[in-house]
């Protein structure tokens, strides 16, 4: 999302908070269910904090929970957001609120570092995976550095395919066997 000059990191933020409630306090999905959701809320329309709830619902409570975490994520944020544009026309223009989104920017990125740190250390350590992370990586730090114009979903679609490829190739191998 992008405000101004100010660009936010949308649902990454929420990905460590959901972590730690849903895997390490709650125990409702565990660190593989996490590292697989977050992989599928990437690679489909809409926030990831969103596509999260929606599944840590559906696998407590089924479609009525699954709407129901939805619901828990969209309206308190929705309704926030009603009410400051409902005051304030110019509400970024206020030097606090500035001040305050800058501050906000920088803790989003430290969630979103916490957030990868967390996925990595609980990834299974395997040569494929570790090299599709650190080109993914080096891909996006040369994205934002060089102001390349292409989206990082570009990587993850690419990674996907990657992936897919792979996996194919080993299944075909097995089938052969």
């Amino acid at each position: 999302m992008k405000i101004g000059f100010f660009t936010f990191g949308g649902g990454y933020a929420m990905l460590s908070v959901i972590e730690d409630n849903c895997v390490e306090k709650k125990k409702w999905i565990t660190h593989d269910d996490m590292m697989n959701v977050t992989v599928i809320a990437e690679s489909t329309p809409g926030p990831i904090a969103i596509n999260c709830a929606t599944f840590v619902g559906y696998r407590q409570a089924g479609i009525l929970g699954s709407i129901m975490a939805t619901a828990g994520i969209v309206v308190p944020s929705f309704l926030v957001i009603l009410l400051i544009s409902g005051l304030l026309d110019n509400f970024l223009e206020i030097k606090v609120v500035k001040s305050a989104f800058f501050g906000i920017k920088c803790a989003v990125g430290v969630l979103i570092v916490s957030a990868a740190v967390s996925m990595i250390k609980n990834m299974k350590k395997k040569p494929f995976p570790i090299a599709v992370l650190i080109v993914s990586a080096l891909a996006m730090l040369a994205i934002d550095i060089f102001s390349l114009g292409f989206s990082a979903i570009t990587i993850i679609i690419a990674a996907a395919f990657l992936g897919f490829a792979v996996f194919a190739v080993k299944w075909k191998k097995q089938e052969n066997r």
